[in-house]
C-alpha cells in the first residue's frame, strides 16, 4: 500500500508547481527609458556646468536711505503712512519747535546787543577823533603864542639892553630901568608857560590818540561779536528748520515706527525710504565657483516670485572680501580646532534693462536664482 501511495504524491506535487512567468517587455522599456533619460539629464547637467555657474543664494538689493532726525524733540505731526510713495523734499514728520524758536529769539537778541555795542564803539571813536582834532588845534595855537612870546622876549631884551646902558649914564630913572627889566622877565616867564602848555597839549594829543586806537580795537571786537552772533542766529534757525523732517530721495516708505507725542533723539533711525533707483542682485557664490567668472559676463536671473519670466543681466563687480569678514563676529581660525568651511563671495549683478516693468515690481530681499554664462 505504501509503495503505491508514493508515486501518487509525486504526481500531485508536479501538478501544483506553477511555471515561471516571462518578464514583461513594457517594464524593460520603461527601465531603459529611465536609464537613458537619467543619463541624458546627467550629461546635459555636466555639459551645462562646464559653461555656467549657478547659485540660489542670491537676493534682490536696492538703495535704502534711513530717515534720521538731526535734532531731538517731541513728534508734533506724522504726515505719511506705511508703504507710501514720496518725492524728494516731501514733509514726513514735524517736531515741536517751540524750544528752538526761543533759542532763535535769544540769538537775535544777542545780535541786537552786539550791534548796539558796535554803535557805541563807533560813537566813542568819533568823539576821540574830535578830541584829537581839538588837541592838535590847541597845539597849533600854543605854537603861535610861543612865536609871539619869542618876539616879545626879543623886544624886551632890546629894551632892557638900551635901558641898562642908559642907567649907567644916569640918562633914565631907576624906575624906567626896573620896568624894562620886569618886562624882560615877564616875557621870559610867559614863554616858559607856553612851552609847558604845549608839552601838556602834546601829551593830551597822545592820550586822545591812544584812546582812539583803543576804541578802534573795540570796533573790531564789536564787529567780530556781531559775526559770531549772526552765526548763532543762523545755527539756531538751521536747527529750527530741522524740526521739519523731509524725504531724502524719491521712493517708498517702510513701516512708520513713530507716533505723535513720541520723543525722538537726534541720530535715531525712524524708518527707511527704499529709493526708486533700479535694483540689482547680490549673489553669494562659493569660492570654488569663481575661477572662470569675470566682469561683464552674461547672467540669467530667475526670480522666485515670477518664475516664468527670466531677466537678462551682467556681472558688474566682486566684493573685496568674503561675507564672513564683514560679519559682526568674524570667525578666528587661529583659535581652537580648525574646520575648513567653503566661503562665499558676494557678486553684484545688474539688470540689462532697468526700465523693464517687471523690474519695477521687484523688492529688496526677494530670492532669485542666477545663472552666469562663463563663455
Amino acid at each position: 500500500m505504501e509503495t503505491q501511495t508514493k508515486p501518487t504524491n509525486n504526481i500531485s506535487t508536479m501538478q501544483e508547481t506553477p511555471a515561471p512567468k516571462k518578464r514583461s517587455k513594457g517594464f524593460v522599456i520603461v527601465l531603459a527609458a529611465l536609464v537613458l533619460g537619467g543619463g541624458a539629464f546627467g550629461i546635459s547637467k555636466y555639459i551645462h556646468s562646464l559653461h555656467h555657474e549657478e547659485t540660489d543664494n542670491a537676493q534682490i538689493d536696492a538703495n535704502v536711505s534711513p530717515v534720521i532726525p538731526r535734532v531731538s524733540g517731541f513728534v508734533k505731526e506724522v504726515r505719511v503712512k506705511d508703504n507710501q510713495h514720496v518725492k524728494k523734499g516731501d514733509t514726513l514728520v514735524i517736531l515741536d519747535d517751540r524750544d528752538l524758536a526761543i533759542k532763535v529769539q535769544q540769538a537775535e537778541n544777542a545780535l541786537n546787543t552786539a550791534q548796539a555795542n558796535l554803535g557805541a564803539a563807533q560813537a566813542t571813536t568819533s568823539a576821540a577823533e574830535t578830541g584829537i582834532s581839538t588837541a592838535q588845534a590847541q597845539v597849533g595855537t600854543i605854537d603861535a603864542q610861543i612865536e609871539a612870546a619869542k618876539v616879545n622876549i626879543w623886544r624886551a631884551n632890546q629894551d632892557y639892553e638900551r635901558y641898562a646902558n642908559l642907567i649907567k649914564d644916569h640918562s633914565i630913572t631907576q624906575q624906567q630901568y626896573e620896568q624894562a627889566l620886569a618886562a624882560k622877565q615877564t616875557a621870559e616867564r610867559q614863554l616858559d608857560v607856553l612851552v609847558k602848555q604845549k608839552a601838556a597839549a602834546v601829551r593830551q594829543t597822545t592820550v586822545v590818540s591812544s584812546q582812539s586806537s583803543a576804541t578802534g580795537k573795540q570796533i573790531n571786537l564789536a564787529n567780530a561779536a556781531i559775526k559770531q552772533r549772526e552765526t548763532d542766529v543762523d545755527d539756531a534757525k538751521l536747527n529750527q528748520s530741522y524740526t521739519v523732517i523731509i524725504a531724502p530721495e524719491d521712493g517708498v516708505l517702510s513701516k512708520i515706527y513713530v507716533q505723535p507725542g513720541q520723543y525722538i533723539t537726534a541720530g535715531q533711525s525712524l524708518f527707511s525710504v527704499v529709493m526708486d533707483t533700479a535694483p540689482w542682485v547680490v549673489a553669494n557664490f562659493k569660492e570654488t565657483q569663481l575661477e572662470k567668472m569675470k566682469l561683464g559676463q552674461k547672467v540669467t536671473v530667475h526670480i522666485d516670485a515670477f518664475p516664468g519670466t527670466p531677466l537678462e543681466a551682467k556681472v558688474t563687480s566682486f566684493a573685496p572680501a568674503t561675507g564672513a569678514k564683514f560679519a559682526l563676529l568674524p570667525a578666528d581660525n587661529a583659535s581652537g580646532n580648525f574646520v575648513k568651511v567653503v566661503q562665499r563671495l558676494p557678486v553684484k549683478i545688474e539688470f540689462d534693462d532697468p526700465a523693464n516693468e517687471l523690474i519695477k515690481k521687484l523688492r529688496p530681499g526677494m530670492n532669485v536664482l542666477v545663472d552666469v554664462h562663463l563663455n
